[in-house]
């Protein structure tokens, strides 16, 4: 009886959301809504560190290098929130944690800071230092933390410097390193390149996020245990030190372009990924990391943790499981739309997230330069995939309502793709070993919440991107959010489903497989700025330039998603070399396109989900006059054309996801 009043009360909901939906699709702001916190005009809160104090306050540091205390953030009332500056003079403070005595704990670039109100004025009073370590002066020297781990302990992670590609120039740089309260140092692991988020969950376990880069083919989240080495090599250059837990030398890893997990089979120590953040498929710069312990007030995914993009200004949704001893699990789209680019997320004393965020030198597709603002729940259950479990044959999709059976059973709702990525010292990767998988076998729960689903193989080491457009709940809504991304390390133990129960079609003499072998292992690592000419991509001075090009123009980059130049002028008809140098530190191409077009080809080209790396991030479209491939940091392509016949103000943009917003220059054609 009381499962009947559960699943009538679950249908007058849904129903009424669909109600809703018959007027207008249902949005990601039907179930989170974001709230803006006025900040006042001479405040930069490009904010690096955000804590929420037992009596309401929340304090909040910013890259400028002061703290402020804010009053009334939740907006109570007719009020306004009122800020009151309480620390100034920091180095960049990438972190701020609150202490039970008042005090606050931050994270300069050369130390941990220890920051006192000894006279309770409100204003510290006492900068002390809680630990150093040596600088080198490099920019890319970022500091984060302390975060507190369950059991007392202070965790801080030092970012890689960059001088071309990932260095550790300082001593324990590309580390994650552990205090006592007497600040005792311990170092813990290396492998880490730029570790803005991590956290230490409840059951301990610490977990940090990374960005894509230099040994990195992607975002991705990696579990870290004393030992462990994440990836990077530039950390084992302190691996010798007496104290080092990491044992494991720079020349031991190899540099084959194979994918990472493969190489950690021969290399102990390797930890591979728990979870992949697929490049542009889901963000392009991971932030921080939070653990949902408000039992239920911010909605259906207590114990699940929630990851913030820093260029894509979104915050996404992980549900973690141990398989075997080993973690994995599946990251979903979750809440987009903030001001700014989110770094730091924390909760708020009402279970709301705080979402704190700056661009300046990183950018973002938050147009602000930086903001704060809180996500709050509306009361309202979004209809999502919740869980993905692996099976010994596929997977299992638990949903947060019942579903329709006819739409969950039906093999033309679901797609399947497994791919990965090369693991080298090239700054980032292409989509690697892509193929579909085929469904065998759908078994909709009793209760239409969860789905048994078989596939034709499962691939270890491989991200299962889990599709499900054609499902709709037992109300008739879609899916919110309709993908996500299963990282596979182990398959889980338990009873397949005979092939004699399989419903879903298939070829004579098909059967399960589990797939462990080597599959086409690349061994070379071409360069991305190599691939065939085409008319809009000409590499080669036509032949018929006899004296050469009428005009040569060269396009480079700079800090923050930027040309160095933003006005190009050319002659209607006449003959260019455009030279485009990627001098940043991050993946550009140059891409020229018809008045206008700016934008629908950008959106276009974040929309080529996994084809975008084979297509250069170029979509195939009219707008599209001319273009360079994607170029890796510090390379550089020429290519050649004939300028438009058409006088006008034309556009050249980066078309890689996530920076056309911001990457733009101006083409002008004259008579």
């Amino acid at each position: 009886m009381k499962k009947v009043l559960i699943n009538c009360l679950v249908g007058l909901v849904t129903s009424s959301l669909w109600t809703q939906a018959q007027n207008r699709p249902m949005t990601e702001d039907d179930y989170y809504r974001i709230v803006t916190l006025p900040i006042p005009e001479n405040i930069q809160l490009e904010i690096g560190g955000v804590a929420v104090l037992p009596d309401g306050r929340v304090a909040a540091s910013t890259r400028r290098g002061e703290v402020w205390m804010i009053n009334n953030p939740y907006l109570k009332g007719s009020g306004q929130p009122t800020y009151k500056r309480f620390a100034h003079g920091l180095h960049e403070p990438l972190g701020l944690l609150y202490r039970p005595d008042g005090s606050f704990l931050v994270s300069q670039r050369g130390e941990i800071t220890h920051l006192i109100d000894s006279d309770n004025d409100g204003t510290a009073d006492v900068y002390e230092s809680f630990y150093k370590w040596p600088l080198s002066g490099n920019y890319h020297e970022y500091s984060y933390g302390p975060v507190l781990a369950p059991n007392g302990d202070l965790l801080v992670t030092l970012n890689l410097d960059w001088i071309g590609r990932g260095a550790s120039l300082a001593k324990w740089r590309g580390w994650l390193l552990k205090f006592d309260d007497k600040g005792n140092m311990t170092p813990i692991a290396t492998g880490l390149r730029s570790p803005a988020g991590y956290a230490a969950l409840q059951s301990g376990d610490i977990f940090y996020t990374e960005n894509q880069g230099d040994w990195v083919g992607s975002g991705r989240m990696t579990h870290l245990e004393p030992g462990d080495f994440a990836g990077n090599p530039a950390g084992l250059r302190w691996s010798q030190e007496p104290e080092s837990p990491v044992k494991l030398k720079e020349q031991d890893i190899p540099n084959t372009g194979e994918p990472l997990y493969e190489v950690a089979k021969r290399v102990p120590g390797l930890k591979p990924p728990a979870v992949w953040f697929p490049h542009t498929l889901m963000g392009i710069s991971t932030s921080d990391i939070r653990e949902d312990i408000t039992k239920g007030a911010f909605g259906p995914f207590e114990g699940q943790l929630f990851v913030g993009d820093q260029g894509h200004s979104k915050i996404m949704r992980v549900m973690l499981e141990k398989v075997n001893g080993k973690w994995q699990g599946i990251c979903f789209p979750f809440r987009e739309g903030f001001q700014s680019g989110i770094l730091r997320m924390v909760w708020g004393l009402d279970g709301s997230m705080f979402v704190g965020q700056t661009s300046r030198g990183w950018s973002a597709t938050g147009k602000d330069d930086f903001g704060l603002q809180r996500l709050v729940w509306t009361g309202k259950t979004p209809f999502e995939m919740k869980a993905v479990r692996s099976m010994p044959d596929g997977f299992e999709v638990e949903f947060t309502m019942p579903v329709d059976k006819a739409t969950a059973q039906n093999v033309d709702s679901y797609q399947f793709n497994t791919f990965t990525y090369k693991y080298h010292r090239t700054y980032g990767s292409p989509i690697i070993n892509a193929s579909e998988r085929v469904i065998r076998h759908i078994a909709v729960s009793d209760n239409g919440l969860k789905a048994r689903i078989v596939l034709d193989s499962l691939k270890l080491g491989y991200i299962h991107e889990i599709k499900a457009e054609g499902v709709r709940s037992a109300a008739g809504l879609p899916l919110l959010h309709n993908v996500g991304y299963y990282t596979l390390n182990e398959i889980a133990d338990g009873q397949k489903i005979p092939s004699s129960q399989w419903n879903a079609a298939q070829p004579k003499a098909a059967t399960v497989t589990t797939d462990h072998s080597n599959h086409s292992m690349p061994t070379a690592t071409p360069s991305t700025n190599k691939g065939p000419a085409s008319a809009k991509r000409n590499t080669e001075q036509p032949a018929d330039w006899t004296n050469g090009p009428d005009q040569t123009i060269i396009v480079g980059t700079k800090p923050g998603l930027k040309f160095d130049i933003s006005d190009v002028q050319v002659k209607a008809g006449s003959r260019i070399k455009w030279i485009f140098n990627n001098n940043d530190d991050m993946l550009h191409n140059c891409v020229i396109v018809k008045p206008g077009t700016a934008n629908p080809v950008g959106d276009a080209a974040i929309k080529l989900g996994l084809k975008g790396s084979d297509m250069q991030y170029v979509p195939k479209s009219a707008n599209v006059l001319f273009h360079t491939n994607i170029l890796q940091p510090e390379t550089s392509e020429a290519i050649y054309f004939v300028a438009p016949k058409e006088p006008g103000e034309y556009t050249f943009l980066c078309t890689f996801p996530g920076h056309h917003t911001l990457m733009q220059g101006k083409l002008k054609v004259t008579k």
